[in-house]
């Protein structure tokens, strides 16, 4: 588990979900074809952004599965895990 790793100010910690391994239409991916997903689950949040001397409650909370954009954050390894340390305004959405 990530509980190594504890995002500060404004940033969130986010697992990446599992690439599909098959189209649509039934053909099975090679991982060299595989296209990163753009979806994750937060696994932990930082405790918000500082303005004007208070901090700003985020919009994600912990187990949200979310929508980022394409080269968001910076992605990390721990334990043989691979995560991504992003701002929150590299969310776009989150999925319900």
């Amino acid at each position: 588990m990530a509980s190594k790793l504890t995002p500060i100010g404004d940033k969130i910690l986010v697992k990446r979900l599992e690439a599909e391994s098959k189209t649509k239409g039934g053909i099975v991916l090679p991982d060299s074809a595989k296209e990163k997903p753009k979806e994750g689950r937060v696994i932990a949040v930082g405790e918000g952004r500082l303005v004007k001397s208070q901090r700003v409650p985020f919009s994600v909370k912990k187990n949200d599965r979310i929508l980022f954009t394409s080269y968001a954050g910076t992605e990390v390894k721990v334990d043989g895990e691979e995560y991504l340390i992003m701002s929150e305004d590299d969310v776009l959405a989150v999925i319900e």
